[in-house]
């Protein structure tokens, strides 16, 4: 337990959480270019990451895009870990304002978190780009047999009511991040008195541009590795973040 940021959480009111990767790793979930990481399926596919991920390979072989998303992105069996957990709890007893998040897991709300803001969208959310129909991450996940077999592309989700291709709620390359998302982190992080930044290299933007909007008394980030913001912190902690928060907060 880290008492310098057990007495920074106890002064503070109005706290909020900015997390990457590195808060879902613990989970089991890969890192960009971890081990089985993303950039590991680069020999099947011949292509990189940021060309699969992107708006327009998704249009033009969506198919192939799905086939990757769905080996590569999604992990149905992981549950969150003690920092999410730490986290909802620091949200149920008044302390925390929000959680920014640039993981699209979703592991957050199934820890408990309500006010969540998901820079980069989530796997758990799915809409018919033709009707708007949602569409949960079951059904994204259903064998082909039982979700689309009237259509001939039968690896692309398809919309049970128009026939309309199904898009996953993710922000892809080319693609811009949700505005209403985007305004809703920066006025949190704007209002906050501590800032706790953990689990990030800080180097994906626009997303790690927002603590830029932080005006509060307390900085805190917590990564394994050094941050090009570290110098700015009044506190900098190199540990697991699962293992800070959980042994600070619950």
């Amino acid at each position: 337990m880290n008492s310098e940021l057990k007495k920074l959480i106890a002064v503070s009111n109005h706290i909020v959480f900015f997390g990457g990767a590195g808060v879902s790793t613990e989970s089991g979930i890969p890192d960009f270019r971890s081990e089985n990481g993303l950039y590991q399926a680069q020999s099947q596919y011949g292509r990189t990451p940021e060309e699969m991920l992107s708006h327009s390979f998704f249009m033009n072989h969506t198919e192939t895009f799905y086939d990757y998303y769905k080996n590569y992105l999604i992990y149905p069996d992981v549950l969150p870990n003690k920092a999410h957990l730490a986290l909802a709890e620091l949200e149920k007893n008044g302390k925390l304002d929000a959680v920014v998040t640039q993981n699209i897991d979703g592991l957050h709300q199934v820890a408990g978190s309500r006010k969540v803001y998901e820079l980069h969208g989530s796997v758990q959310k799915n809409h018919c780009m033709k009707c708007h129909t949602f569409y949960c991450l079951d059904y994204i996940m259903k064998p082909e047999s039982s979700r689309s077999g009237e259509y001939p592309d039968s690896g692309i989700p398809r919309c049970i009511k128009c026939g309309g291709m199904i898009k996953p709620d993710v922000v892809l390359y080319e693609e811009p991040l949700d505005q209403e998302v985007v305004e809703g982190a920066i006025e949190a992080i704007s209002k906050a008195d501590l800032l706790i930044v953990g689990g990030t290299s800080l180097v994906v933007y626009p997303a790690a541009g927002l603590i830029n909007y932080f005006k509060g008394n307390h900085l805190v980030l917590i990564n394994k590795s050094e941050t090009s913001y570290d110098s700015r912190a009044d506190l900098v902690i190199h540990e697991p973040i699962g293992e800070v928060l959980g042994g600070t907060m619950v």
